[in-house]
């Protein structure tokens, strides 16, 4: 039951796939993810639901394994996917008013969603550092989360720091490596389902 909130997640996080099947007039080469549900954008409802029940589901799962924990890393790990959570769900509420890559007079930092955004990629990555440093130490060590998170953080942090270029007039591109991005992400999200159910059937993931 712990791994089906994060299991959904690893799928919700890359709605913006949807984007290749619908008309939304954004260059996913060039626009940030988030553009999708800007304030002044037609297809917001259905982005930024997306985005919000993925929060949701991320809260839930956090809090379920939170319970379950025994170890102080893997309890810290799991406040920070809570933290990610809340963090997700104020950046729908805040959005950008505009779409930067589309209209030349909007401008690329929008102080209260560049906040969220920023709080949203420290809690994931904070999560992936503290619930990997759970793992290594677990008894029984936790060989999936142990072996590949530090694989998914290291290429993690790089595609995040590449998507910054809009926010110091550099943009372009920037597109491409925020969706690398949110994949590594729904991976991440997808060890954890994987390694939570496995550890139905045994001691918790702690």
């Amino acid at each position: 039951m712990n791994a089906l909130p994060f299991a959904v997640s690893a799928v919700l996080y890359n709605s913006w796939l949807l984007e290749f099947a619908l008309s939304t007039g954004l260059d996913p080469r060039h626009s940030y993810v988030s553009e999708l549900y800007a304030a002044d954008q037609p297809f917001r409802p259905l982005f930024g639901g997306i985005e919000s029940v993925c929060a949701v589901l991320v809260v839930v799962g956090a809090l379920l394994a939170y319970g379950s924990a025994h170890d102080g890393w893997a309890r810290c790990g799991w406040l920070a996917l809570l933290g990610f959570g809340v963090s997700s769900v104020a950046d729908v509420l805040l959005p950008m008013r505009c779409a930067p890559s589309a209209e030349p007079a909007c401008a690329a930092v929008h102080p209260g969603h560049t906040l969220t955004s920023a709080l949203a990629h420290f809690f994931v990555f904070a999560s992936m550092a503290l619930l990997t440093r759970a793992a290594v130490a677990a008894r029984p060590r936790r060989h999936l989360v142990g072996r590949w998170g530090p694989r998914v953080l290291a290429l993690a942090l790089p595609t995040a720091v590449c998507t910054v270029g809009p926010l110091f007039g550099r943009p372009g591109w920037h597109g491409v490596s925020q969706r690398a991005h949110l994949m590594l992400v729904g991976v991440w999200f997808a060890l954890l389902a994987v390694e939570l159910a496995r550890a139905s059937r045994r001691p918790s993931l702690v």
